[in-house]
């Protein structure tokens, strides 16, 4: 029987208006046009359907058939995901290429996962076994270091009435319920739609990166959300390259939203070259690229935040610890405003719909520590971290004051520190976190106990190094007491020595946090004997003249192994010297 089409009566840009689409609901995913081309029904007035097509739109004619799927964009999960890179709706980029070229042809479909690739099944559940969504049937090894676990998908339980181990494709049943629905090792998520959890729990431990600026003066929590807003050319792709690499987390799901090609291009000639400093494996093993550069469809970039972040959340639900990067929001924002435009919406502040605060916020809040699973309980996490691109890195723009309303970290990178090379460009006079007391506790207990007492004498010093600055600049250096100048000499050290980290360091691209206490303890140490020398009645140019703030710099450079020995010799100097 031949399937009933709407037809198309408008065209505008990436939207389509279709009348007559039997059975079309919000959210449905149709097929538009002979070519096949996929779109998302976005508004009914009606028998009239508002269409955003994931694809070029050129080319289409009035009274083109449209067709429904009867279901809402969708991910397929299952084993296969870690390595891949799709475009926005998930279709396989590398597939796509090979049906089409260089170039990607519309209306090509491939299937998201290798249908063709079998999987050895190792089940864990036995017939008879009676099930609820979130239970764990049974793992394959996805890579040499991921277990794939296979859960009972959301929404789905019963007695288990067959099962077999075996090697088996995506698509194969593996075993079946006594209802007679059939078990496979993938299944499909509608994006817009939060996988369920048993429970959020309070974030209590820090994501660790490596990188001393964040995890010492604005930690993020295991669970938490942050944003890194800044300019064009002040190093936000950098930074989250070096948070993918660094971070203490178990999957990295990397989005691409709206980005330059040539940057796009890097990170997929770059990631597969990255040594996993954990598992020294190419870092790729572990991490699911998504990628919408600023020459594809529009409106699969307003797709492509929800395809990342579910996907992240499938590996959350394994117990995994996962993070996602967002790179960047401001694209995905520009894509909404187009889309509301299209469709003639009362537009809110600079044109973006007004709709845009509660998006945002609700990409933000499906981070978050759970517990998750059914009758046997696992902990896994999603954190976010958002790039923001404002124009002319204004952050009075919509997009960075929606994010910050709902974010728990502020990681402002800084232009004038991009142009000195200072890495990274962080401005820690305008960042903050909203962690750092809960995290506080775990880094007293497992760090220790001078940490957070150091953290706010750091801050503190930097804030008066700020407040001097201004200062010299009217009436110059000289005309400071020595313990003003001495509190300025410690505020350039902290941000030369302690905040700049050397990526192409193969010591100093990742500073344990054990070290990152004793080396922020070893600037505040230094920073008390200067002053207690000076109440001594000597000068501070008398301490410049010291060797000990070139030891101290160069401490950085060495790795744990040796760092424990060389600080302890540092502190013999400072002793010999400053007393």
């Amino acid at each position: 029987m031949e399937q009933k089409s709407g037809r198309i009566v408008k065209v505008a840009g990436p939207m389509v208006v279709a009348k007559g689409v039997p059975g079309a609901r919000m959210f449905d995913i149709v097929e538009v046009s002979e070519l096949g081309l996929i779109g998302e029904v976005i508004r009914l007035s009606g028998d009239e359907a508002y269409i955003q097509v994931y694809e070029d739109t050129s080319g289409l004619m009035l009274g083109e058939p449209v067709v429904t799927r009867g279901a809402p964009l969708s991910v397929t999960l299952g084993p296969g995901l870690l390595g891949s890179v799709y475009d926005g709706i998930q279709r396989p980029l590398d597939k796509l290429e090979t049906i089409s070229g260089t170039f990607i042809s519309r209306g090509i479909k491939a299937p998201p996962l290798d249908t063709v690739r079998t999987w050895e099944f190792i089940m864990t559940a036995r017939p008879g076994d009676v099930l609820v969504s979130g239970d764990v049937i049974g793992m394959v090894q996805e890579t040499a270091e991921i277990r794939h676990y296979i859960m009972v998908p959301p929404g789905v339980g019963g007695t288990l009435d067959e099962i077999a181990g075996g090697n088996y494709t995506v698509l194969d049943t593996i075993g079946r319920l006594s209802d007679g629905t059939e078990l496979r090792l993938s299944h499909d998520w509608p994006v817009k739609e939060d996988r369920p959890v048993k429970r959020k729990l309070d974030p209590d431990r820090p994501l660790i990166t490596g990188q001393r600026i964040f995890d010492t003066l604005f930690p993020l929590a295991l669970g938490g959300n942050a944003i890194i807003p800044g300019g064009f050319g002040t190093g936000k792709t950098v930074v989250e390259q070096m948070l993918a690499k660094h971070s203490q987390v178990d999957i990295v799901v990397y989005i691409g939203c709206g980005e330059r090609g040539n940057e796009m291009t890097d990170i997929l000639l770059e990631f597969p070259r990255l040594e996993d400093p954990k598992t020294k494996r190419p870092l790729i093993e572990r991490t699911v690229l998504v990628v919408n550069t600023s020459n594809m469809p529009v409106a699969a970039r307003e797709a492509s935040v929800y395809t990342g972040i579910t996907i992240a959340e499938y590996y959350r639900d394994m117990g995994y610890h996962t993070l996602l990067l967002a790179d960047s929001t401001s694209r995905w924002a520009e894509a909404m405003r187009e889309i509301s435009s299209r469709l003639e919406e009362m537009p809110g502040e600079e044109g973006y719909p007004t709709y845009l605060p509660t998006r945002i916020a609700n990409f933000y809040e499906r981070a978050g520590l759970a517990v998750v699973g059914g009758k046997e309980e696992r902990t896994g996490s999603v954190t976010v971290v958002g790039a923001v691109s404002p124009p002319g890195g204004d952050y009075s723009e919509p997009v960075t004051q929606a994010s910050i309303r709902v974010v728990g970290d502020f990681w402002a990178l800084d232009s004038s520190l991009a142009h000195r090379r200072h890495f990274p460009a962080i401005n820690w006079n305008r960042s903050y976190s909203l962690y750092d007391q809960r995290l506080l506790g775990w880094f007293n207990t497992h760090v220790g106990e001078e940490w957070g007492r150091n953290r706010a004498d750091a801050l503190a010093i930097l804030q008066r190094d700020a407040e001097l600055q201004e200062v010299v600049q009217l009436v110059g250096p000289d005309a400071l007491q020595d313990r003003d100048r001495a509190t300025l000499e410690l505020g350039r050290m902290l941000r030369e020595d302690f905040l700049q980290q050397n990526a192409f360091s193969e010591v100093d691209t990742f500073c344990s946090t054990e070290k990152q206490m004793m080396y922020l303890d070893a600037h505040i140490r230094f920073y008390g004997s200067i002053g207690q020398y000076l109440e001594n009645g000597h000068t501070l140019d008398e301490v410049l003249e010291m060797p000990l703030r070139e030891e101290l710099a160069g401490l950085k450079n060495y790795p744990d192994d040796e760092f424990r020995e060389k600080i302890g010799v540092f502190y013999q100097d400072m002793e010999k010297f400053l007393t």
